[in-house]
């Protein structure tokens, strides 16, 4: 993509340079162009580690996919502490009841799973030996997750300063690469993200942030694409920061309290 942005940026260059009439595009623009490309990039690879420093927030999740040939959403509301790397989400699905999951680095507990699982049960599940390394299986992409993919940032434009919810925010547009995250992420979210990789049909996710005055992502948009039944299925997950540094309790389930039967 950057290298067609490139292209489109500088179409004419050669008769510029023919006729001494520099135009629109001359070495200096694109320069400054690329620079600008290239802090971008820089800021938005830099979500993480901000993300890390400000040690616990809020958060809310929608994933919008097609099923049945309409499309559902699938809402998300918790809290995440990040120096400890875990959180809890609450996710309200289209039918059922809702499903309590808490993420922590490698693995995923999940309780009112359904189909043979107790009521009073969680499933635990190894994120890395699912086909998307628990992208979007759970229904939401979490806000660790989410961060974590900007690290293989490709392309990013910056679009300037918008709204979003009364609050000015700066919007970064662009694309990252789900194996080149995988590659940049440090421990478990590497690994996790390593076993993504064969899951999606194209590992180039295009992604919108918006980040506040001081680099924290208040919203992150990624559009997912990855194969189910022999088709690919396109899934859009928004998640939404807020009331940073506010304490965060998350406790993991008691051995006892985690379902070892078969599940259905």
């Amino acid at each position: 993509m950057a290298a067609r942005s490139r292209l489109a940026g500088c179409v004419g260059l050669l008769s510029a340079v023919l006729t001494s009439a520099v135009s629109g595009c001359s070495g200096t623009g694109a320069a400054a162009d690329g620079a600008a490309r290239r802090q971008a990039a820089e800021a938005v690879r830099q979500v993480p580690e901000v993300l890390a420093e400000s040690g616990s927030s809020q958060a809310t999740t929608d994933m919008r996919m097609a099923s049945g040939g309409t499309w559902i959403t699938i809402h998300g509301e918790g809290g995440f502490d990040y120096a400890e790397r875990r959180g809890l989400l609450r996710i309200a699905l289209p039918e059922g009841e809702p499903v309590t999951e808490v993420f922590v680095a490698g693995e995923l507990y999940m309780k009112n799973r359904g189909a043979g699982v107790p009521s009073d049960k969680w499933v635990r599940v190894d994120v890395t030996t699912l086909p998307d390394g628990n992208v979007v299986t759970g229904g939401a992409t979490d806000p660790i997750t989410a961060v974590e993919l900007l690290r293989g940032v490709s392309y990013a434009a910056d679009l300037g300063f918008t709204e979003v919810d009364g609050e000015t925010l700066r919007h970064y547009r662009g694309v990252t690469d789900i194996a080149a995250a995988a590659e940049a992420a440090p421990g478990a979210a590497g690994e996790q993200l390593a076993a993504a990789v064969d899951g999606f049909t194209d590992t180039e996710v295009p992604f919108d942030a918006y980040l506040d005055d001081q680099g924290l992502p208040r919203k992150i948009r990624h559009q997912f694409s990855f194969a189910r039944g022999g088709e690919s299925v396109d899934v859009a997950s928004t998640v939404l920061l807020y009331d940073f540094g506010a304490p965060v309790r998350v406790e993991l389930p008691d051995p006892g309290q985690v379902y070892t039967g078969t599940i259905e």
